[in-house]
């Protein structure tokens, strides 16, 4: 027997559901910001729901609306919360000295990215010296799991059923992301598990490449991917094995590191 109390809890829920979902699909498009009707299509709710839930976010401080753009954006809250909790997931402080040596190895531009749920976002980024760079990920940014090389890095090691699953969810919003699709998707998880690192091709930004790989926990799962970016002329197949081969030593390095810290992972 359902009891008014029962609904209650389940509406409640439900609430909380939902604007943590608004929250994350701003996430992913918080640099340019999102209007109404990008954030009630991408979470697939009624244009009031959303209205109503974006409006007590405001209220709250999790999320602004930029009065000239009228586009959505995180709040000082997030940022806030973000720090509060910085100081117990300290992956920044572990991952970046191997940022640091990839970057300075290669010269290109070195990106370490987390996943969060169906998702990942960009956690550093370190530049190397190489004139021409392709920053196409900025600090903070989240994307779709298999938009981007470290994305499509974490999905490959992942059961396959899983990974249909993640990327069916995310088939609304991979067409923000250059040409890809699901079958796409799935075709370079594909790809990258016989070439053995991630590739992504071209697919998100036109002449830029990267290649990746993930960093598993200690208890086997795949949380975390370094990956590193080019313009396509210096990504032959030959240089991006060398690239995959330095991957594989800061990967090791990373791992034993992370399993010894007190990382909850």
């Amino acid at each position: 027997m359902t009891t008014d109390s029962d609904s209650h809890q389940r509406a409640g829920t439900q609430s909380i559901e939902r604007a943590s979902l608004v929250m994350r699909v701003i996430a992913s498009r918080n640099g340019l910001g999102m209007r109404l009707v990008d954030v009630t299509r991408c979470a697939q709710l009624e244009q009031s729901t959303a209205h109503r839930i974006l409006k007590c976010l405001i209220a709250e401080g999790m999320v602004r609306r930029d009065p000239e753009t009228r586009r959505y954006h995180l709040g000082h809250q997030i940022f806030e919360l973000g720090l509060a909790a910085a100081s117990q997931f300290n992956l920044h402080t572990i991952c970046h000295p191997s940022l640091v040596r990839l970057s300075e190895k290669t010269g290109d531009t070195v990106f370490l990215t987390v996943r969060s749920g169906f998702d990942t976002v960009c956690l550093d980024r370190r530049e190397g010296a190489f004139p021409i760079r392709t920053l196409t990920l900025d600090v903070g940014t989240r994307r779709p799991l298999g938009a981007g090389a470290g994305g499509v890095a974490l999905l490959m090691l992942l059961p396959e059923r899983t990974v249909e699953e993640i990327v069916n969810a995310n088939a609304l919003r991979l067409g923000g992301y250059g040409d890809l699709t699901v079958p796409a998707v799935l075709k370079l998880v594909n790809q990258s598990r016989q070439l053995g690192y991630a590739l992504n091709d071209s697919h998100i930004t036109p002449g830029a490449t990267s290649v990746g790989m993930a960093i598993r926990s200690r208890y086997g799962v795949p949380f975390l991917a370094i990956s590193i970016g080019a313009i396509s002329s210096r990504m032959e197949s030959n240089r991006q094995r060398e690239l995959a081969a330095l991957l594989r030593e800061e990967v090791e390095v990373l791992e034993r590191l992370l399993s010894e810290s007190a990382h909850p992972l």
